[in-house]
């Protein structure tokens, strides 16, 4: 405990010495340094950060560096990124806009869903997230690449550059285990090489001449989930190796326990119980498909809007992966996709069954092409949702666009995507399928429209009460005013920004974002129905 306390007071020594918590941009350590990236330099005072008894000196690179030794850094890190995180959380947040307008409602209602999702549950499905969103730019880039690779493999076309396309496609995914045992390991506190070590045995060829329980390995086997656990498992013996090992002998002796315990178990354990885990997901998915497709496809793509307000839609990124790494594509993600065309086509409907009203008019223009490119949250936080009922409409727009997309699985035409990410029309580059790239994209496209169609006459005959066509129907900005929403392709329909500048203004950044600004209480900002 007494060195625990130590590690935390050299942290806190160091924190205000650098301009504080809003100065960090970065925090990371190699053997001897503590690595920082910071915004404004002027605000460190290097004289007082010298003087401080447990820092050895100061390095001043690409990053701000501070020497602390071995064993020492290790320890100090965590607590300084601790800090700086309670640092960031303290800050006084962003001056609260009011407004009537549907954009800040839009933004009062997301405020409180993050506060709802602020469980132990959810902050551990954040966690899993954000393990595999910065992985997604990789994904969407290969996927791409194998993609045009078939194709020019089934056309028969410049059969020398193919098999180097190939390479180009596969090399990541051959390796996902170890970025993601890296950011695993980096996101639960552990030190991120040491994360991707562990995950490697899993990929490393000379597994296939190793028995467990009964059965010979194989490379790959467990896959990201394999990886994950070994990454996690790498954490827990790292941080129990800090407690007890003495700091001259930490730069030594905690990395060869924490791989040779966590390897072990990966080995003889993790691998095995992943690997038959993995295997379910893959066989209960096609299952699902096969045998009630149009049901199972009616359910994701009715729900999925919801899950995403509820911040559940993160427990599907590694079933995403899984599914990807052992077939190649996931057939769940064109299902989900539907959910926005849903919203899409609801928006439209709001934008003819308003005609007088100019200000949700000009906000449904700006967000519709993010929205067609997948990026609903401007819809959904700028028009259906503080409507109520529009927004239950568009999930019923995704529902039936689901059920056709899962109909035509459970025929035998498999729908998936290369990778997790896009959706709407930024799909179509990633769609791959059972029976050839025109099928599937007919199918998809198909299913688009549908969702498209049946939001916008479910919205349009039953989106809206006569209460609230007198109250919304009518012009409610006179005045000149400006509205913008952009977005574009990004890991879930949650993202995207919607501003209205009329009468209030409400920001949307998805329901974890960190920007998100309450414009009011609920009592000020209700939702119609």
């Amino acid at each position: 405990m007494a060195t625990e306390d130590k590690n935390r007071a050299t942290a806190a020594a160091i924190l205000p010495l650098v301009g504080g918590a809003a100065n960090v941009s970065s925090i990371a350590h190699c053997m001897t340094r503590l690595r920082l990236g910071l915004h404004d330099r002027s605000l460190v005072d290097d004289e007082a950060l010298k003087a401080l008894p447990a820092v050895m000196g100061v390095v001043e690179d690409d990053t701000y560096q501070i020497v602390l030794g071995p064993g020492t850094v290790a320890r100090v890190t965590p607590e300084f990124e601790q800090l700086v995180e309670e640092g960031r959380e303290a800050a006084p947040p962003q001056a609260a806009v009011s407004s009537d307008d549907l954009a800040a409602q839009g933004a009062a209602i997301k405020a409180q869903q993050k506060a709802k999702n602020a469980t132990p549950f959810k902050l551990f499905l954040r966690k899993i997230a954000n393990i595999f969103v910065p992985l997604i730019p990789a994904l969407i880039g290969c996927g791409i690449i194998a993609g045009l690779n078939g194709l020019l493999v089934n056309l028969g076309r410049l059969p020398a550059v193919t098999p180097a396309l190939a390479a180009m496609a596969s090399g990541f995914m051959a390796l996902i285990a170890v970025f993601v045992g890296y950011n695993t390991a980096k996101e639960f506190g552990g030190t991120p090489i040491l994360g991707g070590a562990v995950a490697a045995i899993i990929v490393f060829p000379g597994v296939a001449n190793i028995d467990a329980f009964g059965q010979t390995l194989s490379p790959g086997q467990g896959g990201v989930l394999g990886a994950l656990g070994a990454a996690v498992l790498a954490v827990y013996v790292e941080k129990w190796c800090r407690r007890w090992v003495p700091e001259a002998l930490d730069v030594l002796v905690t990395p060869t326990l924490t791989v040779l315990i966590s390897g072990l178990a990966t080995i003889f354990g993790l691998m095995y119980v992943a690997g038959e885990i993995s295997s379910a997901i893959g066989t209960f998915a096609d299952w699902l498909l096969s045998n009630g497709g149009a049901g199972a496809g009616f359910v994701l793509g009715g729900l999925f809007l919801p899950l995403v307000m509820l911040g559940l839609h993160q427990a599907l990124i590694p079933i995403h992966t899984t599914l990807i790494e052992q077939q190649g594509y996931t057939v769940l993600l064109p299902i989900l996709a539907m959910a926005g065309a849903g919203q899409v086509g609801a928006a439209m409907a709001v934008y003819f069954r308003l005609p007088r009203n100019e200000s949700i008019r000009r906000t449904i223009k700006s967000a519709l092409p993010a929205g067609l490119l997948g990026v609903g949250e401007p819809l959904i936080y700028g028009v259906s949702l503080p409507l109520g009922r529009p927004f239950i409409t568009a999930c019923v727009g995704g529902a039936f666009g689901g059920g056709f997309v899962g109909l035509f699985n459970q025929l035998g035409d498999t729908v998936g995507s290369t990778a997790i990410g896009p959706s709407g029309w930024a799909l179509f580059p990633l769609l791959d399928g059972n029976h050839g790239l025109g099928s599937t994209i007919a199918i998809y496209g198909a299913g688009l429209l549908v969702g498209y169609v049946a939001g916008f006459l479910a919205t349009y005959f039953f989106g809206f009460s006569k209460d609230l066509l007198t109250e919304f129907n009518v012009s409610q900005d006179p005045a000149p005013s400006t509205v913008t929403a952009t977005g574009g392709p990004h890991p879930s329909p949650d993202t995207g920004t919607g501003t209205d500048t009329g009468t209030g203004t409400g920001r949307a950044n998805g329901p974890d974002s960190p920007d998100s600004t309450d414009p009011g209480s609920p009592e000020k900002a209700p939702v119609r129905v």
